[in-house]
């Protein structure tokens, strides 16, 4: 009776004890990670991620207006969009030390939760820093999907599955941004708190995480790969991709930040037609992403970045002497390109080098790379766009990044 019970109502067992209720669950679930259901469910939970800053990208400038008697209002509205990251480079490493050590699937659930929750409150809070107060827990929660999702896919899937799904994952965060900021960008031109409603999407979800994903064995897992938990961690391997993540991301967020400016200086563009035009950039990101595991069939992790790096620098270089609506897409759909590689690249490097038992944590740190990247991008680049102006920092932007190739290219060569 009380197990026909339990199944007859899981949301209201879930919404009592969610932690309880995921234990309780997993006892009665085998591990069926080919279901198309646990993908799926892998995938939305992965596009919350990029949803997380990309939605309400377009509203920055209205919301500027609306905040002009606060002090530095410029700034602050900026943070609204890159303070999550800077709380979900906080929060990372705790998550992939407790998913190591407690399980995946009880935080995931709770994360995406908080997500939801605490990504809505901007559209009905009055305050700028209450705004950000949201922005802080929405921080948090993403810290924990991104982190979880990402150990999940490595524990379910191995060899070129893995490589697949990675690349899937990464190509599904770039289409969840193509619809989120063409979305955002259509609500933000009736009101510049209607994207805010999109983050409540999260909350359909929770029930699948709760219900479809199973919690993996990763002792039994490690065993069957043959993978040895005192392994050396291999740190000088971790050390750079985590500086290429940071950089990589100060650089891209220049993208989100600085571009409903930048257009609006250009050649007047409103918000739909920044929305479009990031959402372009994210569109041939999912392209390049969804090919990964071809072109890692032909080229080394080093091959791959130096392409990355030196197609973001010739797609910032085409954005930085753009003169039309249409050659700034040129520049976006370019560098889009390179920077879909990235994020697949990083992530079968560091899980397929890191021992079982390491990877909540390595990943936590790639985490935590990549979003101290996108908070520190503004504090770099509003007082640098100050100085020498928006179109050169895009110029510097597409340099750093031709240099990062160059060292690609040079290391590849040594160590092949």
């Amino acid at each position: 009776m009380g197990i026909s019970i339990f199944y007859a109502y899981p949301l209201f067992y879930w919404l009592l004890d969610p932690i309880q209720f995921t234990l309780c669950l997993l006892k009665q679930m085998p591990l069926k990670t080919e279901s198309l259901l646990v993908k799926a469910t892998l995938l939305f939970s992965s596009s919350l991620t990029v949803m997380a800053g990309a939605t309400i990208a377009p509203s920055l400038p209205a919301m500027r207006d609306h905040f002009a008697a606060t002090p530095n209002a410029d700034y602050w509205v900026r943070l609204v969009l890159t303070v999550p990251a800077l709380f979900i480079a906080i929060g990372a490493p705790f998550v992939g030390t407790a998913i190591d050590r407690f399980g995946r699937k009880p935080l995931l659930a709770l994360a995406v939760l908080l997500y939801g929750l605490a990504g809505a409150s901007g559209a009905v809070l009055n305050d700028l820093g209450l705004i950000l107060v949201g922005r802080v827990l929405l921080g948090l929660s993403v810290a924990g999907v991104m982190t979880t999702a990402t150990a999940l896919i490595a524990d379910y899937y191995v060899g070129a599955a893995r490589v697949q799904f990675l690349g899937f994952q990464a190509a599904f965060m770039g289409l969840g941004g193509v619809v989120f900021l063409s979305f955002g960008g259509f609500l933000a031109d009736v009101n510049w708190r209607m994207p805010f409603f999109i983050y409540l999407l999260a909350l359909l979800i929770v029930p699948l995480v709760v219900l479809v994903l199973p919690e993996p064995n990763r002792t039994l897992d490690g065993q069957m790969l043959g993978v040895d938990a005192t392994n050396v961690f291999p740190w000088h391997i971790a050390g750079l991709t985590y500086a290429a993540a940071l950089l990589s991301q100060v650089v891209f967020y220049l993208i989100p930040v600085q571009l409903p400016f930048y257009l609006k200086q250009l050649v007047g563009a409103n918000a739909s037609q920044v929305g479009l035009a990031i959402a372009l950039a994210t569109l041939f990101s999912a392209g390049s992403a969804i090919a990964y595991k071809q072109v890692k069939a032909r080229l080394s992790f080093m091959g791959i970045y130096a392409i990355a790096f030196l197609s973001m620098a010739v797609g910032y270089c085409v954005i930085s002497f753009a003169t039309t609506y249409a050659l700034a897409l040129v520049g976006l759909a370019i560098a889009g390109t390179g920077l879909g590689l990235l994020t697949p690249n990083m992530n079968v490097c560091l899980t397929s080098v890191v021992p079982a038992s390491f990877r909540g944590r390595v990943l936590g740190g790639l985490t935590t790379a990549f979003f101290l990247g996108q908070f520190l991008s503004p504090i770099v680049s509003q007082p640098l766009s100050g100085m020498v102006g928006l179109d050169a920092t895009y110029r510097l932007g597409g340099l750093l990044m031709a240099c990062m190739g160059a060292i690609a290219l040079l290391l590849g060569w040594r160590w092949r």
